[in-house]
């Protein structure tokens, strides 16, 4: 089962979706504005893949 929330983006404050994927225990946040991606696991909350624009990793 899907589930699909509207947002604001936490980059860029635009509309942006989360989707809840019970199936594999996914969520999945994205922003068409700003090409905003975070896909984490809901039993850990460790973050699979991430991709955010103009915000730098700290080294």
């Amino acid at each position: 089962m899907q589930i699909v929330q509207q947002i604001c983006c936490p980059n860029c404050g635009s509309k942006a979706e989360r989707h809840y994927i019970s199936d594999s225990h996914i969520t999945r946040t994205q922003c068409p504005a700003c090409d905003y991606l975070m896909i984490s696991c809901t039993r850990t909350g460790k973050v699979i893949e991430a991709y955010a624009p103009g915000i730098h990793a700290k080294m």
